[in-house]
């Protein structure tokens, strides 16, 4: 404050010597003082110069503005993924594609066109752009006069005789006009607010995009969970189909008396235990087209009757999955999340500009009479202009409590940030190891079910001729049912994996944007899409 002492010796002293000079001056016109709207402009540049020199600097460098100016926090990031080493995972850069298309599914294409068109979700979150951009046009507009008023009214009076009033007994005052009041915005509070609102009409457009990548990467996974469901399904009924022939042919053989009945029953036993894995994968087969129904914006019904008989979907022979880093730009709840930080960074220059007195201006332009017949003539026009400075300093522990906890609030979203960054590295490396793994285990399931399927074969055959019993038969049938079941599921555990993937990075919500997170449709030749009745 010593470097300081100059600057305030010299404003005391212009503010003395223009308080002198303003004792006689008048606002010429409506024959009001303009002093004390000097005065207040004059005791302003004295306070501020008591604030420090300092404050003064930052206020000057930030745009006449309290308060800290945003930047970026930093957010750790690996250089590389875990699994690039896979001959399968390459990190080039990620293609802006819709990524749904590998799977090269024309009906899951269809699907995710009609959940984009009527997912209320999506829906939902284009209500909050519009309500974020309401909310920023209202922060703007306090740039103007804060309180514009159209008046009119009659003021009406009755004074006592015994007052001593050079008044008459009664008095009627017309009046009509227009009343204003506006706060300046010196200290960049309502910049600052201005700031917040568009930070959070960003983060609310990314909000639009998050969506998008959650309901396109939902659409594709339960549409994935559907055709497993179906494949698992097949494999059950084939299986069935499988072990009634072995049935028949216990049935005959105990007939003819060469096998006993333990034969004839532990072929039903194995008939009922296959039989008995068909209702589950038919209630989640309903349950994964159930989802996809709510996901498009429809009603709960039998999709079966829209979409044709279709293998699992397979994955690509090698995945472009770029670097870590590029999950800061390309994921859109990581944009969401820095956009918060920025929000929130303003509001701390909001809370600040509380610690400084507020300058403002009121007044009226209009008329004033007796008489209504003459309220509208020239002579009775009247304006007047009420300038204020308020400052709240018995409240300097609140302000300066609220200062700090805004402070607190952007330590923690930029925490937050920094955690979602996290998060979505994590995300990719998880789906990655399982894809790999998965794909790995798939290899091996289909190497042990054309092994089992041809031992039933053998099987089956030396049971006929006599050469063994059935437990051997029922063993190796089993067998296959368990082994079958669960190719089917790592197949579709693979893709579901690689949807996780391609979720983690982000990936196909920008063919539906204009800028970040604002919808516009991208014509793709498609099926006609289902109908909402």
């Amino acid at each position: 404050m010593d470097g300081c002492t100059p600057i305030v010796q010299t404003t005391i002293g212009t503010l003395q010597n223009s308080a002198a000079n303003l004792r006689h001056s008048q606002w010429h016109g409506c024959g009001i003082s303009q002093r004390p709207l000097i005065m207040a402009g004059l005791y302003l540049t004295l306070l501020m110069s008591l604030a420090g020199c300092q404050s003064l600097k930052s206020w000057a460098h930030n745009g006449f503005k309290v308060g800290p100016d945003y930047e970026r926090p930093d957010a750790a990031v690996a250089e590389d993924w875990i699994e690039i080493g896979d001959p399968r995972v390459k990190n080039s850069p990620v293609v802006d594609s819709a990524w749904w298309t590998v799977l090269n599914d024309p009906q899951l294409n269809r699907l995710i066109d009609t959940a984009y068109h009527q997912n209320l979700d999506l829906e939902t979150a284009g209500a909050r752009i519009t309500e974020a951009r309401a909310r920023r046009n209202i922060a703007a507009g306090n740039l103007f006069p804060q309180s514009q008023t159209a008046v009119g009214g009659l003021g009406h009076a009755q004074f006592g005789q015994n007052l001593g009033l050079p008044l008459p007994n009664t008095l009627d005052i017309w009046a009509s006009g227009f009343n204003a009041s506006w706060e300046l915005d010196f200290w960049g509070r309502y910049r600052r607010a201005i700031e917040a609102a568009d930070a959070n009409v960003d983060a609310s457009t990314e909000g639009y995009g998050e969506v998008l990548v959650m309901v396109f990467s939902e659409v594709a996974a339960n549409y994935v969970q559907m055709r497993t469901y179906e494949q698992r399904l097949t494999y059950a009924r084939d299986n069935v189909e499988l072990q009634k022939k072995s049935l028949a042919l216990a049935e005959a053989r105990f007939a003819q008396g060469t096998a006993s009945e333990l034969d004839a029953r532990q072929a039903r036993a194995t008939l009922a235990q296959t039989e008995a894995t068909i209702p589950p994968l038919e209630a989640g087969r309903r349950l994964a087209i159930n989802r996809l129904c709510v996901l498009m914006g429809m009603p709960v019904n039998d999709l079966s009757k829209t979409l044709q008989p279709a293998p699992i979907p397979s994955a690509p022979a090698e995945l472009a999955v770029g670097i870590p880093a590029d999950l800061i730009c390309r994921r859109p709840d990581i944009r969401r999340a820095e956009r918060q930080v920025a929000a929130q960074c303003a509001q701390i220059g909001i809370a600040e500009s509380d610690l400084y007195p507020r300058l403002g201006v009121s007044g009226f332009i209009g008329y004033a009479a007796e008489d209504l017949s003459t309220l509208f003539s020239s002579a009775n026009f009247t304006g007047f202009v009420i300038p204020s400075l308020q400052w709240n300093v018995l409240n300097y522990g609140r302000i300066v409590n609220n200062v700090a906890a805004q402070n607190a609030k952007l330590l923690a979203a930029t925490r937050q940030y920094q955690q979602t960054v996290l998060n979505a590295g994590r995300e990719v490396e998880d789906g990655l190891a399982q894809y790999i793994q998965a794909r790995q285990q798939a290899m091996h399931l289909e190497t042990g079910v054309t092994e089992s399927q041809r031992a039933v074969e053998l099987v089956v055959t030396q049971f006929d001729g006599g050469i063994t019993d059935y437990n051997r038969v029922a063993t190796t049938q089993s067998q296959l049912v368990g082994q079958q079941d669960q190719l089917a599921a790592a197949r579709g555990n693979a893709i579901l994996y690689l949807i996780q993937v391609y979720r983690g990075m982000g990936g196909g919500w920008e063919l539906f944007v204009e800028g970040p997170g604002m919808p516009e449709l991208v014509e793709v030749p498609l099926p006609a899409s289902p109908s909402r009745e």
